[in-house]
């Protein structure tokens, strides 16, 4: 049984789980009074962004649209994960503005963005002993208040939450003793039970390996099928974000070089311009998307 939590952390940010939400959206059904153009959930006009005097993201438009996976994609050192934290407003931008559901973010009650926001950064800490539970129950912080505190619907919150990550067997594990994978899953179970429409990941698969990443990312893509999240992921790994994005954005020198589908964005001469690689793409064997197989000199000199 897990406790009302005494402090928040900064992770994951509402509707209950069990309320119904919009599903997926078509990007390529047309704009009609039948099939409505989806909606813009988050989007970036203008921003530039920095670390003091150095600027990482100069002028970068973008739009998340609802119900769908992105994956940013690019070089170390490119902005990834400085644009996955403006997004998040850990980061307010030197010039342009930040967008959630058409409002400033900025300007937006910290509280508010935390009911529908939720953003995991690439490597979260907790205090030392917690337990997945407890850390599980932190997500309910956005929907405590001097009038409510713990509650019955809280505790269910939390118990589906991990219930349906698969991990309600691990609430009373300290969650430094757990492998990685299962880390990350308690994360993402905090944000679930934040109940957050909007999911921000940081290299969630980083550090994982092949088949934790894999583990990982069927998990965000239940997340986004069975519970209508919209989800913006940064990866490494071109093949997985190809499988598992819906849209990439390819970034270099904080800009955006391409963004669209899979198959639109992952080219050859895009792979030769973004990432200084020679490849060949090909049909994924299993899934069909695009399937980055790099030449490599040494290798393909052979016989």
């Amino acid at each position: 049984m897990t406790t009302r939590p005494d402090a928040p952390l900064d992770a994951p940010l509402d509707a209950p789980l069990d309320a119904p939400l919009d599903a997926p959206v078509d990007l390529d059904a047309p704009a009609t009074d039948e099939a409505p153009a989806a909606r813009v959930r988050l989007a970036a006009e203008g921003v530039r962004l920095g670390y003091g005097a150095r600027t990482i993201v100069e002028d970068l438009d973008l739009e998340i649209l609802h119900g769908t996976v992105t994956a940013v994609i690019g070089p170390n050192g490119c902005g990834k994960s400085t644009l996955l934290r403006a997004l998040g407003r850990l980061l307010a931008p030197t010039a342009g503005h930040v967008l959630l559901d058409g409002r400033r973010i900025d300007r937006t009650p910290t509280k508010e963005v935390a009911t529908v926001l939720g953003l995991l950064p690439q490597a979260p800490t907790a205090p030392e002993g917690l337990t997945v539970g407890d850390l599980v129950a932190r997500g309910r912080h956005p929907h405590q208040a001097w009038y409510r505190q713990w509650s019955g619907d809280d505790e269910a919150a939390v118990a589906e939450a991990l219930a349906w990550t698969g991990i309600a067997d691990l609430a009373e594990r300290p969650l430094d003793e757990l492998s990685g994978g299962q880390r990350q899953r308690a994360w993402i179970s905090m944000a679930l039970a934040q109940g957050t429409e909007l999911l921000l990941l940081d290299e969630p698969t980083t550090f994982l390996d092949l088949s934790h990443q894999v583990e990982v990312l069927e998990l965000v893509d239940r997340l986004h099928s069975e519970r209508g999240r919209t989800v913006v992921m940064v990866l490494h790994d071109l093949n997985l974000a190809a499988r598992y994005a819906d849209r990439l954005v390819a970034m270099k020198d904080g800009r955006i070089m391409a963004q669209g589908a899979p198959a639109d964005v992952l080219t050859e001469p895009l792979l030769r311009e973004v990432f200084g690689l020679e490849a060949k793409v090909v049909p994924d064997p299993v899934a069909g998307t695009p399937m980055v197989v790099p030449i490599g000199t040494a290798r393909a000199s052979r016989p």
